[in-house]
């Protein structure tokens, strides 16, 4: 059973009067986009992001900085909501057994609590969709302004997104309002007026909606005081040393009868820079971002990579404090290069030198270090909360 999120996007901002899409607006560091596509990674097989067609290259070039390893696919939305989903469930090529879980990308705090109820309600009873108990009375008005009911409040709820079903079930359901002309304001609506069962699973005062200004302000709060400062990461690689190679390390061209092995120009020492960088980030590893199966990689400067794997960490919402990188190497002598090795880090990484520490050591001729059939490296990197 594969689980799969259609993400509504499709918002112009205007009630925030800002003209623009506010779902890529900059949220702490990172997009309210980015951070709603982060909330599904490891939950998820797959994700359709429906959009307004013309804020489409916008909104693929955010999915492309979240560092989500699930695919993600792009479709048009519609006129309405209820419209683009229907657009984002007919693209998608699922089982009828299959979840489904439609999301307001607007929604970008919601507790990964939260989803895992919502998967588990789908699994159990077909359905789940998150509520908390209102809390406020709700009066019912007439057109007059005039209070007609008061219903009982113990039996209301607020429902959040996501809300999940199964893809079967929900395919049906849109159909069936497309067919009568039905229109709802979120899809448990249609899924009832389609005769299925719907069932609300406890929900998160935190899953706010951005809405207007003044929930921007709240998010920003409430990030500030659920997130961790900083970050530390370790990364480590291995490399071969062979003939017809050049020998590169941190960006520098070391002359030497061996170079190193790789697809792309298999420096070692940066290697684990990035993967240190992205490891503190929770961005996964260099072999996820630059595979050695992408033939666009292959020869490629790793420096040029390092500048990359900065753009993730910025769109993640941090910035590098400190890195300290220890290269093993029987031969060649690499202290009289450590100097620019520094320079072209930091030059990468857009910071000052003194954040860059190259260390070089030898392993006494142990290891494959030391038989000279290899050079490896550690990294360590210290990142800051933007």
């Amino acid at each position: 059973m594969s689980v799969y999120v259609i993400l509504a996007a499709g918002g112009s901002g205007s009630r925030m009067g800002l003209g623009v899409n506010k779902v890529l607006l900059p949220l702490c560091g990172a997009s309210v986009l980015c951070r709603s596509l982060r909330l599904f990674e490891g939950l998820i097989d797959g994700l359709v992001l429906v959009s307004r067609p013309e804020d489409l290259p916008a909104m693929k070039a955010e999915a492309a900085l979240s560092g989500v390893s699930y695919p993600v696919s792009l479709v048009p939305g519609g006129d309405t909501r209820q419209a683009s989903v229907w657009n984002g469930l007919k693209s998608l090529s699922a089982a009828p057994e299959d979840l489904v879980l439609v999301h307001d990308a607007a929604r970008c705090l919601t507790p990964v609590s939260v989803i895992r109820e919502v998967i588990a309600s789908c699994r159990a009873y077909r359905s789940g969709i998150p509520g908390v108990p209102a809390v406020n009375t709700i009066k019912v008005c007439d057109p007059a302004g005039f209070v007609s009911d008061t219903p009982d409040r113990s039996a209301l709820f607020e429902i959040q997104t996501p809300q999940g079903f199964l893809f079967g079930d929900l395919f049906s359901s849109y159909q069936k309002a497309e067919a009568e002309s039905f229109a709802a304001t979120d899809d448990a609506s249609v899924m009832e007026y389609a005769g299925f069962p719907v069932r609300v699973v406890p929900g998160s005062r935190e899953n706010i909606k951005l809405t207007g200004k003044e929930d921007l302000l709240i998010a920003k709060a409430m990030l500030s005081q659920n997130t961790v400062p900083f970050r530390s990461g370790l990364g480590y690689d291995v490399h071969r040393l062979v003939e017809n190679r050049k020998l590169i390390l941190c960006g520098v061209e070391i002359p030497h009868t061996l170079g190193l092995l790789g697809h792309s120009d298999a420096d070692v020492a940066l290697h684990a820079l990035m993967d240190a960088m992205l490891g503190a980030a929770a961005l996964g590893d260099i072999g996820q971002h630059f595979p050695d199966t992408d033939p666009a990689f292959e020869g490629v400067s790793s420096l040029f990579l390092l500048e990359k794997v900065n753009d993730l960490i910025h769109a993640a919402g941090f910035s590098l404090v400190n890195t300290d990188i220890t290269i093993a190497a029987q031969r060649p002598k690499l202290a009289p290069h450590i100097p620019l090795m520094r320079e072209k880090i930091a030059s990468a990484l857009s910071c000052d030198i003194s954040q860059i520490s190259v260390k070089a050591t030898t392993t006494e001729k142990l290891g494959f270090e030391g038989r000279q059939e290899g050079i490896s490296a550690q990294a360590i990197c210290l990142l800051q909360q933007l």
